[in-house]
C-alpha cells in the first residue's frame, strides 16, 4: 500500500529531521559517538584522537551528556580525569550511525575512483 503524503505528514518528517539535527548534528557529534562505540575514552584521549581542540569537544561532550547520550564520570585519580561513554539511550543511533559509515565508504571509494 502506497503512503500518501500530507502536508501534514510532510512537516512531521521535516520536523523530525530536524529535531535529529539538532542532537546529532554538527561536525563532531556524530564522530565523538563514532568513537566512543569502541568503549569509553579519557577527555584528552579523545581531543587527541579526533584532533579537537579541548574547548570545542568540552562543548561537544556537554551537548551530547544533555541529550542523555553521553555519560561522564569523574574518576579518583591525580590529577583529577574524566572519562565519556555513550549511555544506552546512545544505542538508538546505531542504525543511523551505521548506515552512515556505510554511506560514508562507498562515497570514498566513488571519490577516490574519480581522482
Amino acid at each position: 500500500m502506497e503512503e500518501i503524503r500530507t502536508a501534514k505528514s510532510c512537516k512531521q518528517a521535516r520536523l523530525a529531521i530536524q529535531d535529529t539535527l539538532d542532537v546529532v548534528g554538527g561536525k563532531w557529534k556524530l564522530v565523538l559517538i563514532s568513537v566512543l562505540r569502541h568503549g569509553p575514552r579519557k577527555f584528552n584521549e579523545l581531543s587527541r584522537e579526533i584532533h579537537i581542540s579541548p574547548r570545542i569537544l568540552s562543548k561537544e561532550l556537554q551537548e551530547l551528556e544533555s541529550h542523555g547520550l553521553v555519560s561522564r564520570t569523574v574518576c579518583n585519580t591525580k590529577p583529577v580525569t574524566v572519562e565519556y561513554a555513550l549511555t544506552e539511550y546512545s544505542e538508538t543511533l546505531s542504525e543511523v550511525v551505521m548506515s552512515m559509515h556505510q554511506w560514508g565508504v562507498k562515497h570514498r571509494q566513488r571519490v577516490m575512483e574519480l581522482v
